[in-house]
């Protein structure tokens, strides 16, 4: 091939047809790819870093807020995460408008001796699920880590959060809120009841300083049967029965065998009715 030759056919192509380069596009020719490929991922890198950094901060970023799109209720048995989130069906749904302590969050109570205040709103809420199945739970919005946020019942109509809040497993968060259990707060505020009992640190101000440490934990706190109950009837080697229930020390580490005769019961009476007795740890 004429290279001369092509190229001023590529001249007089250009001239009749006006097409041309750009200034900048002159310019960015002469960039190498490997820089512009570095650039744009260092400056990637930057603004996730700002953005955890400044997560509480941060607007929701979800593609469902932005197109307005609504889910339906849900309804079912729910798993325990921590003291405000549940999950219904493999979805997870946080409370709207109050915030727990965080699993690995401790509190100081009357005394002044330190407890785990988060494991312990966790396990309240857990008996308080179990004693009425299904939990019903109406969409709100969707938060900056994709978790359906829901106002949620039991079975029998009352209200998840407001309970927590009331009975000081959680707080009422302003934020959030506008005040919708500021009421209940003070309730529980003055009867002294749950984390109102001692000091503690405002679950939103633990988390800014425990960021970095992973505390969503990646699986529900609490085993259940299929029929939703959560106490464990273990038979012992030398045979005695006795049962488990969330936030004692071995409840974690026990595994019910249905084919050894041991069994789930959904509450204490049903347990202590069947001759089981009640774990001294």
């Amino acid at each position: 091939m004429d290279k001369s030759r092509y190229d001023n056919r590529s001249y007089e192509w250009r001239k009749r047809t006006g097409a041309k380069k750009s200034r900048r596009a002159w310019r960015l020719s002469g960039i190498p790819m490997r820089l512009v490929v570095v650039t744009v991922a260092a400056m990637a890198a930057y603004v996730t870093q700002f953005v955890m950094q400044h997560s509480d901060r941060v607007a929701d970023l979800n593609f469902s807020n932005w197109t307005g799109s609504k889910p339906a209720p849900i309804a079912g048995v729910a798993s325990v995460i921590d003291g405000d989130t549940i999950e219904v069906h493999g979805r997870r749904i946080r409370f709207n408008g109050i915030d727990a302590p965080e699993s690995r969050q401790y509190c100081d109570d009357a005394k002044g001796f330190r407890y785990q205040c988060g494991a312990k709103a966790a396990a309240a809420l857990d008996m308080l699920l179990a004693a009425s199945w299904p939990v019903h739970c109406d969409f709100v919005a969707w938060d900056r880590y994709g978790r359906y946020v829901g106002h949620c019942a039991r079975a029998d109509g009352s209200d998840i959060a407001g309970w927590l809040v009331e009975n000081g497993y959680a707080l009422d968060w302003p934020k959030y809120s506008n005040g919708a259990y500021a009421a209940r707060q003070a309730l529980a505020k003055a009867a002294k009841r749950g984390i109102w009992s001692g000091s503690f640190q405002v679950p939103w101000d633990w988390r800014a300083e425990h960021r970095d440490n992973g505390q969503s934990p990646a699986a529900p706190l609490f085993a259940l049967s299929k029929s939703g109950c959560n106490i464990k009837g273990n038979i012992s080697t030398d045979g005695e029965r006795i049962y488990h229930v969330p936030g004692q020390k071995y409840y974690d580490v026990t595994r019910i065998s249905e084919s050894k005769g041991e069994r789930w019961f959904c509450s204490e009476a049903d347990a202590r009715s069947a001759g089981w007795r009640r774990s001294k740890r």
